[in-house]
């Protein structure tokens, strides 16, 4: 087994979803289902457990959102909390709190933290330039700049992440910078705010985490992590210049509020507290370093790829400097899940929500978590589509672990009038043994967070049981041989009954009708219960566990996935007009007609290509952000605009020298600007 068998407690939490919209599909993959199967598994063997999540209810999105809607940040916070609250509970996620990061008792907590850091120095206080919006009369956070990512070329890149590459970017990074308030250029002026010194917990970073995680992580964790650390940590302010979120408890820092990315992982701390208040428990037995190391908690981050660095790198440094507390012993964070050949999109309303899932899927929560679990993105974004749905679910679901219960169940009643003969017994060997395999083989995969062959491994115990009813066929013996015919079923029924308890993690509503079936009452069976049917057990009508995805549904999801599609290319707004600029600016931009001559994707990233263009004027590389839309080879020859004075730039240790033009969809689609005929290259677009 795993090196989880050492601890006597565990921490587990995952991550705190935004309060400013609803949840879907992608955020389930992410965290929340992975988190749920682990949970479960470890009460199955009887572990000191507690799961902490709760809303992230600062920073500047909210507000963003705020104004947007017309209302107030607590409005907005106070709507969205509730409703993912709520569609946590109805999809059977049952953390033991669900806590806010707008709470007292988080925001005492928050400030107690950056007072410790404070006092023991750990800060750098400097006076930096940073974006203002003289409009607005205000500091800008990251989120409200937006300009043209220098990695991938995206315009429309947030001050401290570009959410098309991934890259982490500060503010002054970006080109032609602009505010989301006044749509103007913002002018830098000089703000104080106190600094994390990551260059400094850097040695010690890669001492706990390159040399104490290696082998142990997953390897696109440990990847990212290694890559951040291998290009060098910089100082990260810790307050903004923001008027929503937790007041810097300094007097000389009024109207500062603390990083977001400071106080929301200390949002796993303060829900652990009011749990333990709750409770009448000790939260510092989950989260504070214990007097013997190995009564330490053991714990685990459930989390999403954009949240990897701050997980692994920016709250161990928090946690390390404070020096009371545990650190993670695993992040085993999942990549993306696309939809339907594109990127899940909020802004687009490309999702699967989960309250609209809820809403039109009654009572079908288990068969999302099966097909989700099925293509969890455990080290590469994978992808879900409405066709795999049915499929999963009618070939799977419905045909294997179904028939299998039920055709046991029906063939019981029908010779028997389902009543056991006792002390039922596993009585084939052979069965015993594999079913012994399969407890050992899931419980170490979900340990190892290989959630996808734990459900494989499921399965195959359904599989198992399908073909040894096949291959007695005891519909054929019933009248020859009773006795071995009824071996054969209650055979069966003792494999149904360790599929009810190995479904526990994966398949909870299915288990339970599993045990309902079989009569055998309880809430959960741990994995070394033992469960047996005594002489005249009486089990209980058979009833389908999953029915079958009918063509009409899907298709209903595909046209409502379409729609919402028109719907927002029929509600986007045309972007205003620029400032006008004279003909002498204009002219000083020199743009002409060139063709690719040959294109390949930069190494070490998913949104780059490296474009070797014939401009008529000389041969020259490009670095553009279009991999995402274009394969290399089909762009050769293509002919383009290209900016080629404008000034060269270093992306990734190329030099690119130029732009080409690009329009861009509603939905994010990208399409060369080209010429209308075949021109000359140098030729200029005037």
């Amino acid at each position: 087994m795993s090196d989880l068998n050492k601890f006597k407690r565990y921490t587990v939490t995952s991550a705190l979803p935004y309060a400013n919209g609803p949840l879907h599909i992608g955020h389930l993959a992410g965290a929340y289902i992975p988190a749920d199967i682990f949970v479960r598994h470890l009460r199955l063997r009887k572990k000191d457990v507690v799961w902490v999540c709760g809303s992230d209810e600062h920073g500047a999105a909210i507000t963003i959102k705020a104004k947007k809607e017309g209302i107030t940040p607590q409005q907005i916070i106070d709507k969205y909390h509730q409703q993912i609250k709520e569609s946590f509970e109805q999809f059977g996620i049952a953390f033991d709190i669900y806590h806010r990061t707008s709470s007292p008792v988080h925001h005492d907590l928050s400030q107690e933290f950056f007072l410790n850091l404070y006092e023991k120095g750990e800060f750098i206080e400097k006076e930096s330039e940073q974006y203002y919006d003289a409009e607005f009369d205000q500091f800008l956070a990251d989120r409200y700049i937006t300009g043209t990512c220098p990695n991938c070329g995206n315009e429309g890149a947030y001050g401290d992440q570009c959410e098309k590459c991934g890259t982490s970017l500060s503010p002054t990074d970006l080109i032609n910078p602009k505010s989301t308030l006044s749509g103007k250029a913002p002018v830098l002026r000089l703000t104080k705010h106190w600094y994390l010194p990551l260059d400094k917990y850097q040695p010690w970073l890669e001492e706990w985490l390159l040399e104490g995680k290696k082998n142990k992580w997953k390897t696109n964790v440990y990847g990212q992590c290694s890559s951040w650390l291998k290009a060098g940590l910089q100082p990260r302010s810790m307050t903004r210049d923001l008027d929503w979120g937790i007041d810097v408890p300094l007097e000389e820092a009024k109207g500062k509020k603390l990083y977001v990315w400071l106080d929301a992982p200390i949002g796993y701390i303060s829900a652990t507290k009011q749990w333990a208040v709750d409770n009448n428990k000790d939260w510092q037995k989950y989260w504070k370093r214990q007097e013997n190391e190995e009564d330490n908690s053991c714990l685990i981050h459930f989390i999403g790829k954009d949240n990897i660095v701050f997980h692994c790198i920016t709250f161990p440094s928090i946690l390390h400097a404070h020096g009371e507390y545990i650190l993670p012993e695993n992040v085993p964070a999942n990549e993306f899940l696309n939809l339907e050949g594109d990127k899940l999109s909020t802004s687009r309303n490309h999702a699967v929500w989960l309250h609209e899932y809820l809403e039109e899927f009654p009572g079908k929560q288990d068969e999302l978590r099966y097909v989700l679990t099925s293509i969890l993105p455990e080290t590469s974004d994978s992808e879900f589509t409405w066709r795999d749905y049915q499929a999963r679910v009618n070939n799977e679901l419905v045909a294997i672990l179904g028939n299998f219960v039920n055709r046991v169940m029906i063939l019981m009643h029908k010779y028997y009038e389902g009543k056991v003969e006792g002390p039922a017994e596993l009585k084939d060997e052979v069965l015993y043994g594999q079913i012994g395999k399969a407890y050992d083989s899931i419980q170490e995969s979900i340990e190892n967070y290989k959630f996808r062959q734990a459900l494989s491994d499921l399965m195959d115990v359904a599989r198992l049981g399908n073909k040894y009813l096949t291959d007695k066929e005891p519909w054929k013996t019933f009248k020859t041989d009773p006795a071995a015919t009824r071996e054969v079923l209650q055979n069966c029924l003792h494999i149904i009954a360790h599929l009810g308890v190995l479904a526990q993690p994966f398949l909870p509503s299915a288990s339970k009708k599993i045990f309902s079936m079989l009569n055998l009452s309880g809430d959960a069976f741990s994995y070394d219960e033992k469960i047996s049917f005594e002489d005249g057990h009486q089990l209980n009508t058979p009833e389908l566990l999953f029915e079958k995805v009918e063509d009409a549904v899907l298709e209903k999801q595909l046209e409502k996935l379409l729609n919402k599609a028109q719907e927002v290319v029929a509600a986007v707004e045309v972007s205003p007009a620029k400032e006008n600029v004279n003909y002498d600016q204009f002219s000083a931009m020199d743009i002409r007609v060139g063709t690719i001559l040959a294109a390949e994707k930069v190494a070490k990233t998913k949104k780059l290509l490296k474009l070797t263009i014939d401009t008529g004027l000389d041969t020259r590389t490009v670095v553009s952000g279009i991999a995402e839309y274009f394969e290399p080879e089909a762009i050769v020859g293509k002919q383009v605009s290209i900016l080629v004075n404008l000034e060269p730039r270093e992306i990734k240790g190329i030099v690119s020298k130029g732009m080409i033009l690009m329009s861009e969809n509603p939905d994010g689609k990208l399409i060369f600007v080209t010429p209308g005929e075949s021109a000359a290259n140098g030729s200029v677009i005037r």
